[in-house]
């Protein structure tokens, strides 16, 4: 696969299954714009099954979510370019994520799932032609072994609670128990002398292990090659494009507050205290507390609050306000108030620059004396429980947040943070500090208009 500036070249379509297996690369030329799009495309629906599953959704509900995530994100314009686009998407993410042992688990684990919701949708038809892609050696079992066992299949049907039990006439395969790790640990197969019978609608187990062992090995190999000679050779190319694709933001803009306008200095206070997340309330309580933030930390709560509506003039207020009591009003005006207005697109570049998304706060690395960062990452347990009591998080909604935080869900432990503060589901999830403001205000005043 080659990505060029903007020409593609016609092609001639290579003959491949609805599902493919992404054993290799395509030969194709693909345009830059594609390249990118084409991979974002794909991380919505890879980061909405993994939000799903993190949300604890059953599996007819990820079912259903996985392929309405797949209509919605991977449609063509053009239906014949469905296929391409569901390769080239997978190609590049595969560059985006065998970098590091973390990026390539998550992608392994959502590519897998992604592909077992897919296959389960597939008709017997296509289901058994990906069966013979990836030219397993099993074989149906009829006749007398399968009648000599039909009992104890029934006993595992009835244990699992199916409403129709298998006949002579069901299709079973027989194969070695650890092909199928995932159905012997929930105890959803008969197993006989090494060998679990299972049924074709447990098919899917067997070729999501299959796809999976083939695409842990993929990711090594790409990362050799990623390290040896693609990093360096696309450097001024393709390189910047896949090292930020990993933590892209996928939702809205919020460089602009679109729905409650402008907020004054003398609201600032309360609206912290309400409707700001943890992440920019404890860096704003820390300025009110020590007068002054490093850059990290001016820059995470700086553009926040350019975007819920802090105008130029009265953000160069607030900040002088605060720093001049502790480096003087001279020092304020030569040394910070350009970076103030350089945030506002006034200096250098006149770069507009947008709000910062969870996925960048949470990637930040904060270092001694800084407070910016994502909390649910980097507090401390007692500290978090702290600072969660000070938001009015209380009782069992605690240790709710604590265990997303200790598997690693930061973004859903302040999604489940709002909901315990503001009484109110957030089915969306919170991805963006700014959409945590709005969402907050929204219900907020909601309930006033309700009360008056």
């Amino acid at each position: 696969m080659q990505a060029v500036r903007s020409q593609r070249k016609s092609f001639v379509k290579e003959v491949v299954p609805t599902l493919p297996l992404y054993r290799s690369a395509p030969a194709l030329e693909v345009r830059l714009e594609e390249f990118e799009l084409f991979a974002l495309d794909r991380l919505r629906v890879l980061k909405g099954i993994s939000d799903g599953l993190s949300r604890g959704k059953k599996h007819d509900e990820m079912q259903k979510l996985a392929i309405e995530l797949w209509k919605t994100n991977m449609r063509h314009p053009q239906a014949s370019e469905d296929v391409n686009k569901d390769i080239i998407s997978h190609f590049v993410l595969r560059l985006v994520y065998c970098r590091t042992e973390d990026l390539r688990k998550w992608f392994l684990s959502m590519e897998t799932a992604l592909f077992r919701y897919r296959f389960m949708n597939e008709q017997p038809e296509p289901q058994r032609a990906l069966m013979e892609e990836f030219d397993l050696p099993y074989k149906a079992v009829g006749g007398s072994e399968l009648e000599s066992v039909l009992d104890k299949l029934v006993q595992v049907s009835r244990s699992l609670g199916a409403q129709s039990q298998p006949t002579a006439n069901d299709i079973f395969f027989k194969v070695p128990f650890e092909e199928v790790p995932e159905l012997v640990a929930s105890r959803r197969v008969f197993i006989s002398k090494g060998h679990a019978y299972i049924a074709r609608n447990q098919v899917v187990s067997l070729v999501a292990t299959q796809f999976r062992s083939l695409l842990s090995k993929a990711l090594i190999l790409t990362n050799r090659k990623w390290t040896t000679t693609i990093a360096e050779q696309e450097k001024d190319r393709l390189t910047p494009i896949v090292e930020a694709l990993s933590s892209s933001y996928l939702g809205p803009d919020y460089s602009e507050p679109k729905e409650f306008g402008q907020i004054s200095l003398k609201d600032i206070d309360d609206a912290a205290k309400s409707s700001f997340p943890l992440c920019m309330r404890h860096v704003f309580e820390k300025l009110r507390e020590d007068h002054h933030l490093k850059h990290g930390g001016r820059m995470q709560l700086g553009l926040f609050l350019k975007g819920v509506g802090l105008k130029l003039d009265d953000a160069l207020a607030f900040w002088k306000a605060e720093f001049s009591q502790k480096v003087g009003v001279e020092r304020f005006d030569k040394e910070y108030s350009y970076g103030i207005r350089h945030n506002y697109g006034r200096e250098g570049k006149r770069t507009d620059y947008t709000p910062y998304s969870c996925q960048k706060i949470i990637s930040s690395t904060p270092g001694v004396g800084d407070h910016h960062g994502c909390p649910y990452r980097y507090f401390s347990e007692e500290n978090l429980r702290a600072a969660l009591g000070k938001m009015g998080v209380t009782g069992r909604a605690v240790g709710d947040v604590m265990d997303k935080v200790k598997n690693k869900h930061y973004q859903l432990a302040c999604t489940l943070t709002f909901e315990a503060i503001h009484g109110s589901s957030c089915d969306a999830g919170i991805n963006h500090p700014n959409q945590y403001f709005k969402d907050s205000q929204t219900i907020i005043k909601s309930k006033n208009q309700s009360a008056a």
